[in-house]
Formats: structure tokens, C-alpha cells, sequence
């Protein structure tokens, strides 16, 4: 039996530091052989700039439409989108909307390459014709538009369509190969890459599966007779065979993927070519690595030298999966292939990390440590020859030059390019060393398709610090393109970017961010998983409190107001930030409590507590600054005018069943850093939770005298508003109940006391068709059914441009069906039960009815329980949806695009106005949505639930609710009264201080101010 080495792990995110230290030391070689390097380098370098390529390529659009600059942007969004929108009006828009965001009129076209200078003219053209104001909705200019629309949108689409002719090697694979075949004494080796994001849906999967299937024999039939390394190959994409290409779906994936990838290797062993498994995100290497290794373990691939998968250098796991990948070919006595890239998603690998409040990042932050790593990675494969066959996927010419001196000679590796870049540098190179290999990395696909990937490539090299920008820049000297990445860095301690805080240090100074756990390291995942399981939650029933209870909660609080009111703010904060930590020591017991109460899948549940733990923190963050001192105003001299913040009394807090955790500890944590004691009323369903979240509170210092805990239902709830004592009440619930806790406080006499609710909504989402289906079928899904839909922020409503609405429709019905419902415990669930049988009930019905009025796009299987399976309608019209439905079910409202006020006329009509989503490339109709909808939250080209404390304050406006908005900068302020004192000074002889001064220093005190007169000698 083979030596199997086990799983794949690492530490997912280690110190920089740490690899730097060990990296640094090893990096220079001799004298010698540095600069043997300088040499090939600057000779690379220099062919790079004298090319004079008539057709031009990636070097020569970075150097004329620089990626720092206006239209080098509104080129990539131009590129990314313009040619999947299907209708002339749709596209006028957007090609006005990105050709006004830069000066292509007065553009001086630099280059003397064919394809930049046909771009530009065509842009320039287009430009020109199309001036602002003169799209159908403009006052001015219709004659022209009607005249040069036609002519615009067909100059447009071409130079788009000639950029991408040029990126991709044909969008057939038969093209391709006739276009790759080898010319007169050429060498030339392929991979083919067919083109496409991953797979929503298991329609995508087949459709990817069947392609790459399709391709691989297309290639094998024109690969002529040479033996590997020197015979074509392709790239496959896991996350394009699978709809769920994630860690929490990790049982699945291993039954459903892997007799998919090894059908396709046993293809492409039968025509010996070399088969690479292209790298994804950092979340998902363990999972590409547990599917690799169950592939290779099959014996149908022995004997064959032609597998192999992409490493990527910036992730700081690199290094750890060439020893796991020469381990599987020890193990399966294989011979593998390895390509070696620098990596292509590092903007969303740094959004994710500080997403999720990791320690660290996966990928380095400064690209000088990706070079450095880079070459380390290079010399450990090199090291590993024959057994591992290295390929080298670079168009930096000092990489190149340090892989060919560490190489020592011409055989056992080869370099890749992509095409349409590098042609200068490797044209050198084969001049130079006419013995070394280098193999194309061509994409194959629609020009649809290929955008996308042209704007991915192009951000990736474009950067102002990439070399493919920097060598195509004649100002940048070639001395400072051979810098060494170790020359760059010096010391370990400047391994990271210094302006690039941790994950936890996101919000720093203010707080820290909450702690996350990610999912896609397996020694994290299990970890979290076992504290959950050993926890022991108490699930006894607790008893309803009486009005007799309720009543002495007020008056007790009422009794406590005084002493936790006098409590120095700075105190008040302590107490919440030592209940944030609480929470976090603890958090696979509030985890396993809310599973078992509230019902919520893994993800769902370690969301919320990070939530209330970004709430305590915050609250105590903003109440130091409203409430440490008093605020100095201005006033003439010899008068000292002070505004002070302090609490109000006993405010009632009624929190909801949805968020038990972390909309109770939102709201009871804001009234008590003001100032006030607080009766908490948490929802009937979810009792246990807000019992120990409060007994935490008490723990961490609040005082038992400031914060009592009632619970019961909806008649204790409004026995607790109606209270003559009570001087606020904070509410996240339905309208309806809101409306009678208006009315009761209303109708009461005494002092005016707030209301301070947030409810819910018939929330929207607009899409358009320059919006990315795929982009659009994520957010959606995640928007509507997340959480079950029991999210006040969820979308209920989604109006689709009805020229791309049956494929978005599609898409999202398909990637709806991938979902995973049942025991929210399983890790791989991702829609758990609806709260009771009540709730089941009234979705039930509303889906019964919906089935006669509306047609049925998709409806899931739903278990036995109270479980309700996502649903989608389409609807004729939006105001068939007449109230929100607080559940898994979407409604579809096709729209076409002249008649988009309509749209925002209807989402208006409903009254409420909680969360909006917009999905479109056109900024001026994302502006005039965002101008014309009084709506609280609105997210743009994303899903519109999960509002992040202190990021996206959240809270509505009509009947989603008062303000201010949770998690926001004006909210303690409501919980509030604010006093001005305003004293005399000249009266006692006081300070004679300029105006504005207020009379004194603003760091004195009010008592000493009071005090002043008896200060004089």
C-alpha cells in the first residue's frame, strides 16, 4: 500500500514576519550569478521596450490607457460588460456613462500598435458623437444621437470586440488550434483555457464538463506525435465543474466532483496530454487539494507524467503545497506537473480576510513579498526535478532571469505566458536560449466570456507596481526593475504593507474588530465545530413573567437609574468591552445557543455574535466621545456654555426572534452606555439566549440594579410600553406592532417619550443587463433565501430588465436548487427552519395563493418540520405584493429599461423603505436611483443583507421605521436628553477669554466653572 500522505493543512494566515525571516536569508546567490541575472534581465527588458508590435498587445493598452487613469477605468468597465447587454438603448447608456468618465476626445494616441490605435480612434469617434445630456432622456442633441447612436454602439462594440480578438487565441477551440498551429520552424507549446465563471448552477457544471470534455479530445486529435512535456494540454477550473465549490459543502463535493475530474484526467491521459487544475481562492485550497488527491489516488492514472495543478506565490501556503504535491507524487510514484503563478484575486483575498475579522492574511500584502516567495517556490521545485516538472508562469524579466540561473541548464521546466502578453520578452528569450521551453496559456471562449477575463488579467498586471506596467513605462530606469524583492523588504519586520491594517485592526484605533473563523481552514473549522458539540445548552422552558413582574422590573429599574446614570462614562464603556470579550471566550457556547434556539446554520449563528460583539464595542467606542466630557460652544467673552449628554430613565427594549443575540445586546448595550437602566423584553421564541446575554452584561459589570430581564409575550411587551414610568422605547419587530407602541405611548400622559423602531420592509433589488449574471445570481440567492429569509433587510422583491431576464431568472432558480435545506447543526446546511408553525403556516398560505396569481419559477423540497423551501414568482406586476413576507420566497417583476421610473414609482408605493440592491455598470443610473428612492440602505453590485456595525449603519425610513440608525454614529444620541449650562463668568470676575473661547478652557469641568467666584483672591 502506498505511504497516502494525510489532508492538506497549514496555518491558513501566518505571520509575515516569520516567512520573511526565514525567506531573506536564502535570497541572494553569488556575485556571480547576480549579475549574470542583471545581464538577461536588462537584455529582456530592453527587448520589451524596442518592439514595435504593429498589432500591439497588453504592454501597449497599459501604456495608453493606464489603469491610474480615468479612461484606463471606464476602458476596463467598458470592456468587462458593454458586450452582454442585448439592447441598443442599454448600451447608448453605458457606453455614454464610461466614454464621459474620461477624455477620449483630446486622447493623444502614444502607441503606433494597430489594435490601440483602432481602440482609441473608436472610443475618441465614439466620444465625440456622444456628448453628456444627449442619451434619449436628455433635452438636447436628439438629432445627433439619433444620427450617431447606431454608428457609436457599432465603433464601440468593435474596438471591444478587436481587444478581445487579440486576448483570445479563438472562441472555438477549433479556432484556436489552427490559429496556435506552430509557423515555419516555430516551437510552440499550449494550454488551453476555456473561458467562463464557476458554476451557479449543475446546468453550468454540465455545460463546463462537457466543454472541457470536448476540448480535451479536440486537442488530442491535433496533437501530433511529441511526448510530454513538449504536447498540448488544458486548464480546469473546480469551482466551473461544481454549483457548491466550498468548504461547508466538502462531503458533497468529494461524492459529486471527483468521478467528474477524474473522467476528464483519464481523457486527457488517453491523448497524454498535460491536465492542470487551475488554483482558486485561498478558502478553497484545502478543499482543491482534498479533490486532487482522491483523483490522483485512482490507479486508472498511473503511468501517466501529464497531471499537475497551479501553485500561487502570494499565498503564504505556497511553499507547504509543493511538499504535500511532491508528497501525493512519492506516495502514487507519478511524476506531476506544477505551474507556478503569482496569483489573481489579491484584492478579494484582503477584502475577504478583513470580511471575516481574520488574525491575518492568506496573501501577502506587499507584492515585493510575492516576488521573494516566488523564487523560493521556484528553487524548492526546481530542487524537486524530475519527479515534479516545474512551469513558471511569469512576464517579469528579472523572474525569468533568477529561474534560469537557479535552473542550471535547459531541461526538466519550461515557462508560461499568457496570450497576448510577453511576446517581446519570450521572442528574446528564444533567440537567447533557443533550448528553453515555453508553453501559452490561451484562453478559448466568446468575446462575451472574455472580458471579464481581460479586465481580471489587466488588473492583475496593470497595478502602478507590476512589472508588465512598469516595463512598459520608459520613465521607470531598467536599474529599478532589477531590484531584488529582498532589496525591497531588508528586514523581516517590513514584510508587511504598513498601510494595510490586520483584520482585527480594521477599525483601530477606535475598536477591534470582531473575531471571525474561516471556514476553508479545515483545523479552524473542526475546532469551532467540537466547542460547539461538547457545549451543553440549557433548554428548559422558562416561565412567562406576570404583570406583577413586569411592574417591578420598572420600578426597580427606575430605582437603579440614579447610581448607573452618576457612572462615569469611561465605566459604562469598560463594562461593554469587557461583555465583547466575554463573548468572544465564549463563543462556541452563544454559537451552540443559537443553533438550538434560534435555529441557525453554522455561519448564521457565528455572524451574529460577531454582530453583538461589534455593537458592544462600538457602543462603548461613541459613548466616550458623546459622553467623557461635556462639548464647549462658542459664546462672548466672560460666559462659559457647556452641552452635556446624559440618560433619560428606564427605557423598555423589545428585541425580535430573527437576531436574539445581537439585536437584544445592540439595543440594551445603546441605552445603557447613555446612561439608562433598561427592561429588557426579549421575543417569546428566543428567552434563553437573552438570559445569558444579560447575565453576561451583569458579569462584565453592568449592575443588576441597570439591566433586568422580563420575559413573556406580546401582553407583557405592551403592559411594559404602556408604563407611566418607563422614558423610552427602543423596538426591532413588524410594523403592526410598532403602530401600537406609537399608539400607547401616544395616548399616555406625562412626559413625551421616543420611540426608536426598526422594522421591516418589501425590500427591492434592480437589475439591469449590464449587470454580471453570475454577480446578480450570488447576491440574489444570498439576499433572498440566506437566514431563511427571516432577515428584516431581505429581498423580497427583484425587478430584472427583461432583456436579460430569462437567463438571470434561470440562473438564480438554478443556483436556488443547489441550496442545502435541513438541521441548521450540519455544517453543509444553508437554509435552516422558519422559527414555529405559525410562521410555517402563514408562508404556506401565502405560497398557496402566489401559485394561482403569480407564475412559479422554482419551488425546493422542503423536510418534514418547520421547514419552508425557497420559492420564486414571477409576478405581472409589483403591486400584487401588497405586505412583506418574512420567509424563503422571491418575486420576480420583469421591467424594460425606458421604463425605470415605474420601477422606483412602485418600490415608493409600498411605504417602506428599509434596504434597496442595485446591480449595474451605468453610474448615472445608479446615482439617479440612489437620488430619487428615500430608502435607509442601499447596496451597489452586492447582496443587501449582513450590515455591518459602524460600516453600514442600519434602519429605514417610513414604515420600515423611526431612525436613527443601529450600529450607527447618531444612535446613542436618541437614547439621550442633552443639557446646557450656561454660566456668567464675568459676574464673579471670571476668565476674560477671547470670543469663542466659551469663557474658560474647554477641559474644564462644569462644577468648576460653578465654582469659578470662589477661586479669586
Amino acid at each position: 500500500m502506498p505511504n497516502i500522505p494525510p489532508p492538506f493543512t497549514a496555518p491558513y494566515a501566518p505571520d509575515d514576519a516569520e516567512i520573511a525571516a526565514r525567506l531573506l536569508p536564502a535570497s541572494h546567490l553569488s556575485p556571480p550569478q547576480e549579475a549574470r541575472i542583471d545581464r538577461t534581465a536588462t537584455r529582456l527588458i530592453e527587448a520589451i521596450r524596442k518592439r514595435d508590435d504593429r498589432l500591439g498587445g497588453v504592454e501597449d493598452m497599459l501604456r495608453e490607457f493606464a489603469l491610474s487613469t480615468k479612461e484606463g477605468l471606464a476602458l476596463m468597465v467598458l470592456a468587462e460588460a458593454l458586450l452582454r447587454v442585448p439592447d441598443a438603448r442599454t448600451a447608448d447608456q453605458f457606453i455614454e456613462d464610461k466614454l464621459g468618465e474620461g477624455d477620449f476626445i483630446h486622447h493623444e494616441t502614444k502607441s503606433t500598435a494597430f489594435l490601440v490605435n483602432a481602440s482609441a480612434w473608436a472610443l475618441g469617434l465614439s466620444a465625440r458623437v456622444i456628448q453628456p445630456g444627449e442619451t434619449p432622456d436628455g433635452t438636447i442633441g436628439r438629432l445627433v444621437k439619433r444620427l450617431g447612436a447606431p454608428a457609436v454602439r457599432t465603433a464601440t462594440r468593435q474596438a471591444m470586440r478587436l481587444m478581445g480578438n487579440h486576448f483570445v487565441l479563438g472562441e472555438t477551440i477549433e479556432q484556436a488550434l489552427e490559429r496556435g498551429k506552430p509557423r515555419s520552424g516555430q516551437k510552440t507549446r499550449y494550454s488551453f483555457d476555456m473561458l467562463g465563471e464557476g458554476a451557479r448552477t449543475a446546468a453550468d457544471a454540465r455545460r463546463y464538463f462537457d466543454a472541457y470534455a470536448s476540448a480535451i479530445e479536440t486537442i488530442g486529435k491535433a496533437a501530433g506525435n511529441h511526448a510530454l512535456p513538449d504536447r498540448p494540454g488544458i486548464s480546469v477550473k473546480l469551482s466551473a465543474l461544481h454549483p457548491r465549490f466550498e468548504a461547508i459543502s466538502r462531503a458533497r463535493v468529494m461524492v459529486e466532483l471527483v468521478p467528474q475530474l477524474l473522467d476528464l484526467a483519464q481523457r486527457a491521459k488517453a491523448h497524454d496530454l498535460n491536465f492542470t487544475v487551475d488554483a482558486e481562492e485561498a478558502d478553497r485550497l484545502e478543499l482543491s487539494l482534498d479533490v486532487i488527491a482522491a483523483t490522483l489516488a485512482d490507479p486508472s492514472l498511473k503511468g501517466w507524467d501529464g497531471f499537475g495543478l497551479a501553485i500561487q506565490a502570494y499565498q503564504k501556503r505556497a511553499s507547504a503545497v509543493i511538499d504535500y504535491v511532491d508528497a501525493l507524487a512519492r506516495a502514487h510514484d507519478r511524476k506531476l506537473m506544477v505551474r507556478l503563478v503569482k496569483g489573481a484575486y489579491w484584492d478579494t483575498e484582503i477584502k475577504r480576510a478583513q470580511e471575516r475579522g481574520l488574525d491575518g492574511y492568506p496573501v501577502f500584502t506587499r507584492k515585493a513579498m510575492t516576488d521573494l516567495n516566488y523564487v523560493a517556490c521556484a528553487s524548492k521545485l526546481l530542487a524537486l526535478r524530475p519527479r515534479i516538472f516545474p512551469q513558471f508562469a511569469t512576464h517579469n524579466a528579472l523572474t525569468v532571469a533568477t529561474v534560469l540561473e537557479m535552473a542550471e541548464g535547459s531541461s526538466g521546466f519550461e515557462f508560461q505566458r499568457l496570450h497576448g502578453m510577453g511576446e517581446a520578452l519570450y521572442e528574446q528569450l528564444a533567440k537567447d536560449h533557443a533550448d528553453i521551453a515555453y508553453r501559452t496559456y490561451a484562453p478559448v471562449g466568446s468575446h462575451r466570456d472574455l472580458l471579464a477575463y481581460l479586465v481580471r488579467r489587466l488588473l492583475e498586471n496593470g497595478a502602478n507596481s507590476s512589472f508588465v506596467a512598469q516595463a512598459a513605462d520608459y520613465r521607470v530606469p531598467v536599474p529599478a526593475l532589477l531590484q531584488r524583492p529582498a532589496d525591497a523588504i531588508v528586514r523581516p519586520q517590513a514584510a508587511a504593507h504598513p498601510r494595510i491594517p490586520l483584520p482585527c485592526d480594521l477599525f483601530a484605533p477606535e475598536r477591534r474588530n470582531s473575531r471571525g473563523v474561516e471556514f476553508g481552514a479545515r483545523t479552524a473549522l473542526d475546532q469551532l465545530l467540537t466547542d460547539v458539540k461538547a457545549e451543553t445548552a440549557d433548554l428548559k422552558p422558562i416561565a412567562d413573567a406576570t404583570l406583577d413582574h413586569a411592574n417591578a422590573a420598572v420600578a426597580a429599574g427606575r430605582a437603579g437609574f440614579a447610581g448607573w446614570s452618576r457612572t462615569p462614562a469611561g465605566t459604562r464603556a469598560a463594562a461593554l468591552e469587557q461583555a465583547a470579550h466575554l463573548l468572544e471566550s465564549r463563543s462556541a457556547h452563544f454559537i451552540a445557543l443559537l443553533q438550538r434556539e434560534g435555529d441557525k446554520t453554522l455561519d448564521d449563528a457565528l455572524s451574529e455574535l460577531r454582530e453583538a460583539t461589534d455593537f458592544c464595542r462600538y457602543y462603548a467606542a461613541q459613548g466616550r466621545k458623546l459622553f467623557g466630557s461635556e462639548t464647549a460652544m462658542p459664546g462672548p467673552t466672560g460666559e462659559s456654555n457647556a452641552l452635556t449628554m446624559r440618560g433619560r430613565g428606564v427605557f423598555v427594549a423589545i428585541s425580535p426572534w430573527n437576531f436574539p443575540l445581537a439585536i437584544f445586546l445592540g439595543q440594551v448595550t445603546a441605552a445603557l452606555m447613555a446612561g439608562n437602566s433598561v427592561v429588557a423584553k426579549p421575543a417569546e421564541q428566543t428567552p434563553r439566549i437573552a438570559r445569558e446575554a444579560v447575565a453576561l452584561l451583569h458579569e462584565a459589570g453592568i449592575p443588576k440594579s441597570a439591566l433586568h430581564l422580563v420575559t413573556g409575550d406580546g401582553r407583557i411587551g405592551a403592559a411594559l410600553t404602556a408604563h407611566p414610568d418607563i422614558a423610552g422605547v427602543v423596538f426591532t419587530g413588524s410594523t403592526e406592532v410598532a403602530r401600537s407602541i406609537n399608539r400607547a405611548l401616544a395616548a399616555k400622559d406625562g412626559p413625551i417619550v421616543p420611540l426608536i423602531a426598526e422594522t421591516g420592509g418589501i425590500n427591492a433589488m434592480i437589475a439591469d443587463a449590464t449587470a454580471l449574471p453570475e454577480q446578480v445570481a450570488d447576491d440574489v440567492v444570498t439576499s433572498a433565501f440566506r437566514s431563511a429569509g427571516q432577515r428584516c433587510s431581505a429581498l423580497r422583491l427583484l425587478f430584472v430588465q427583461e432583456d436579460v431576464a430569462d437567463r438571470m431568472i434561470e440562473m438564480v432558480a438554478g443556483a436556488a436548487r443547489e441550496l442545502k435545506i435541513g438541521d441548521p447543526s450540519d455544517v453543509a446546511t444553508h437554509v435552516g427552519p422558519v422559527i414555529d408553525v405559525e410562521a410555517k403556516q402563514r408562508l404556506d398560505a401565502h405560497i398557496a395563493r402566489m401559485k394561482t396569481e403569480a407564475r412559479l419559477h422554482f419551488a425546493g423540497p422542503a423536510p418534514e418540520g418547520c421547514f419552508v423551501a425557497p420559492h420564486i414568482f414571477e409576478l405581472t406586476e409589483a403591486g400584487q405584493l401588497t405586505e412583506e413576507v418574512f420567509g424563503p420566497i422571491l418575486h420576480v417583476v420583469r421591467y424594460r429599461p425606458e421604463n425605470l421610473e415605474r420601477v422606483l414609482r412602485a418600490i415608493e408605493r409600498t411605504g417602506y423603505g428599509l434596504t434597496l440592491g442595485v446591480h449595474s455598470r451605468i453610474d448615472d443610473s445608479i446615482e439617479a436611483i440612489i437620488d430619487r428612492v428615500q430608502v435607509g440602505n442601499i447596496y451597489v453590485n452586492r447582496n443587501m443583507i449582513g450590515a455591518v456595525v459602524g460600516v453600514q449603519p442600519f434602519g429605514g425610513n417610513g414604515l420600515s421605521g423611526t431612525g436613527p440608525k443601529a450600529g450607527g454614529p447618531h444612535y446613542l444620541a436618541r437614547f439621550a436628553t442633552e443639557q446646557t449650562v450656561t454660566i456668567n463668568t464675568a459676574a464673579a470676575g471670571g476668565n476674560a477669554a477671547p470670543a469663542g473661547w466659551g469663557g474658560v478652557s474647554p477641559g474644564r469641568s462644569v462644577a468648576s466653572r460653578r465654582n469659578i467666584g470662589l477661586m479669586q483672591p
